[in-house]
């Protein structure tokens, strides 16, 4: 049996290596449900909610005592999640759908409905989704980028052609790509929705959301793309914490929705460059809070994954496609 030192290791040589997060000198709580180990991207958004639960002492309230890791990359955070070495993590459900398809039983509840964007300059010559025609457009991720295959689908509606055959995309990270843009190296940019507020506080034009073109695939209403992500199997002995949690985020993200003072304390781990940037990733963060995700939503998910298999393919989906509506159970169940 490997040690968790090795699988570690393994995570550590595609990703970097993994930095733990100092233990907080919290008191534990009155009525415990546990210790819940939390894998997060030292800057990325669910560090931002996390360090909103223990500043409100959330936690504490729901008994809930929480582990929080550090991790290089989102692609080490699903190593450890899958090594059973951390408990929860942020991912897109696409990923867990074919993990759970394979015979990896995960579940997922949402994390944020934000979602990426098509950024042009304002006096470019992008206009139009035909604009693109033989033009430069940087795709933030690469080729199976979710945004990327549903802004495909989307052009091959609207202006009866395939992106990936009638544009250049040019594949990238979200700063590098968002860097070509400002360079004029490339005409349009398809990011992440941090990085589509980064461009957009420099005042970049957001062409289409990607929330746009679910709704002109008839995606509607638009489902999350990622969200907490956990093992069945460790319900039984921690579904209590998974519960506790979600609903300490969820309170988290009603503070982060009406007080400034409490993004101001946040700040620091916003790596916002000015105050214009900082706006706006508060701005994007509060339009993504999730609201009910019901059957409605699920509905939307199912129809999504369709379209986005056609696309993606075997690449994306896995040799087991399919959709299976159990990764979207309560956390309970």
């Amino acid at each position: 049996m490997l040690s968790r030192r090795s699988l570690l290791a393994s995570a550590g040589a595609l990703t970097g290596a993994l930095a733990l997060a100092p233990p907080s000198a919290r008191a534990q709580p009155a009525n415990p449900v546990g210790t819940l180990r939390i894998g997060a991207l030292k800057f990325g958004t669910l560090n931002w909610l996390i360090a909103t639960i223990e500043a409100e002492k959330l936690g504490e309230k729901e008994g809930l005592v929480i582990d929080n890791v550090d991790f290089a990359s989102g692609q080490a955070t699903t190593v450890g999640l899958q090594a059973g070495d951390i408990d929860l993590i942020v991912s897109d459900w696409l990923w867990a759908m074919r993990r759970r398809t394979d015979g990896d039983r995960l579940r997922f509840a949402p994390f944020s409905n934000a979602l990426g964007a098509l950024m042009v300059a304002p006096d470019g010559p992008v206009k139009t989704l035909a604009d693109l025609r033989g033009r430069k457009l940087g795709v933030a991720g690469g080729a199976l980028d979710k945004s990327w295959l549903l802004l495909r689908a989307y052009g091959r509606t609207q202006i009866d052609a395939d992106l990936a055959e009638v544009a250049e995309p040019v594949y990238g990270a979200p700063p590098l790509v968002n860097k070509q843009l400002e360079l004029g190296r490339i005409d349009a940019v398809l990011t992440f929705w941090p990085y589509a507020a980064r461009l957009d506080a420099k005042g970049y034009k957001r062409l289409f959301d990607v929330k746009n073109i679910m709704a002109g695939l008839g995606i509607d209403p638009a489902p999350p793309l990622v969200g907490y992500v956990w093992r069945e199997a460790i319900l039984a002995q921690k579904g209590a914490a998974i519960a506790a949690f979600l609903r300490a985020a969820a309170a988290a993200n009603r503070v982060l929705a009406t007080s400034d003072a409490a993004w101001v304390r946040i700040r620091p781990l916003m790596q916002a460059a000015d105050d214009a940037e900082f706006a706006k990733l508060r701005d994007y963060y509060r339009t993504g809070i999730p609201g009910s995700f019901g059957e409605a939503e699920r509905a939307s998910c199912a129809k999504l994954y369709d379209v986005l298999a056609s696309i993606g393919g075997p690449d994306l989906v896995g040799p087991n496609p399919g959709f299976d509506r159990g990764l979207f159970a309560p956390s309970g169940e």
